[in-house]
């Protein structure tokens, strides 16, 4: 591979700048051209491979790092699942389906021969990658673990703080927060489209009213973690991470897709605005949140905001607007957080490092995939 001694002094330029696209003779930069034109249906390929390549277990799921670290971490599993199958939408390749098929039994069997979790929110994640990976496959053991999930997911409702799921089974704590509420609504949603279920969306606006109530600021859209953390029952503002505000927005989207009603699309939109600025990013950057759990963010936000685009019915402006944002962020971190020639990513996607946690390896993955899909719908330029 191709030395990264050379930076895109055009990434530093306004937030709707956009590169010129000349030729492509691979994945990474050419120092000798004067601008980098993307291809990013081959820089997915790469990216999958690379994921595949540094981080697969032959006892079928994604180890916890690129350095050896072989510990198998469910949550990041449900996600590698969620990557694999943009690939697969994208590909329509049995090879990636059969990953996910492994993936699916590796899963079951570093969990104890179970789905079933003691986090409501991990649950959800891998209820939500199945639901996708079902629409995507028709493969009818896909709805049957997201159906087993959701069954246990809805148990972990009850009345403490008016409402809410819990963070995990141990409901002593009465700790109920967005990552396990807001996936928990865009779960309700689509197992709506697939069970046509009345109680499905009933569950969905549920949960939904009571996310919004307790955990999103009225004014800005900010969305906050979690009510009761230290015991007391105020919520939690000092917390504030970008996969919170991705999957509210996710939930608006998917209500307001099934209702129609324009209060979930703007609530949506809210926070997506919100979530551009300075609090998540610098200069239109979205801004490192650490390795580990946090390494897993920035993805979230990314794919929800992708939702946003294709399913939000917005104004082409806004519509632009986002996909440029993401355009610039994939671009950036293609050029100057990809270290080569692994292919391994960075939680600085500005910089590079030698190593990488899956966490962080997927959230470059999903905005290396959000850049194909957007090129594919004719909204880069």
């Amino acid at each position: 591979m191709k030395h990264t001694r050379y930076f895109m002094v055009v990434l530093a330029l306004a937030f709707a700048s956009c590169l010129k696209e000349p030729v492509d003779d691979g994945p990474g930069p050419n120092p000798e051209k004067a601008h980098y034109a993307f291809d990013w249906a081959m820089i997915a390929d790469s990216t999958q491979n690379a994921l595949t390549g540094n981080f697969w277990n032959q006892e079928k799921y994604f180890n916890e790092n690129s350095a050896g670290k072989t510990n198998f971490n469910y949550w990041p599993n449900a996600h590698a699942l969620d990557v694999l199958v943009d690939g697969y939408l994208r590909k329509n390749d049995p090879a990636i389906k059969k990953r996910m098929d492994d993936l699916l039994d590796g899963v079951k069997a570093k969990n104890g021969n179970t789905y079933i979790n003691y986090f409501y929110d991990d649950m959800e994640w891998m209820t939500l990658a199945c639901l996708r990976a079902y629409e995507a496959t028709a493969d009818p053991r896909y709805k049957d673990v997201a159906v087993l999930l959701w069954n246990d997911i809805k148990g972990g409702w009850d009345e403490v703080w008016g409402g809410g799921i819990h963070w995990n089974k141990d409901k002593s704590k009465n700790y109920k927060n967005t990552p396990a509420n807001a996936p928990a609504c865009i779960i309700a949603c689509r197992m709506y489209g697939v069970s046509q279920q009345p109680d499905d969306l009933m569950w969905a606006k549920k949960i939904y009213d009571w996310q919004k109530s307790n955990l999103v600021d009225p004014a800005t859209g900010m969305v906050w973690d979690g009510l009761n953390q230290d015991g007391s029952g105020t919520v939690n503002k000092s917390w504030l991470f970008t996969y919170n505000q991705g999957v509210f927005i996710g939930a608006g989207v998917e209500l307001y897709k099934l209702t129609g009603e324009a209060m979930y699309i703007n609530d949506a939109v809210r926070t997506a605005n919100n979530a551009l600025g300075g609090n998540f990013t610098k200069n239109n950057i979205l801004k490192e949140e650490g390795g580990g759990d946090g390494g897993l963010f920035k993805g979230v936000l990314v794919r929800y905001l992708m939702l946003l685009i294709t399913d939000g019915s917005l104004s082409s402006t806004d519509a632009a607007k986002y996909a440029s944002f993401l355009q610039l962020n994939a671009e950036t971190l293609w050029l100057q957080g990809t270290s080569r020639p692994q292919l391994l990513f960075n939680t600085n996607w500005q910089t590079t490092s030698t190593t990488s946690d899956l966490t962080t390896q997927l959230s470059g993955a999903m905005v290396i995939e959000a850049a194909a899909r957007l090129k594919e719908m004719g909204l880069l330029k």
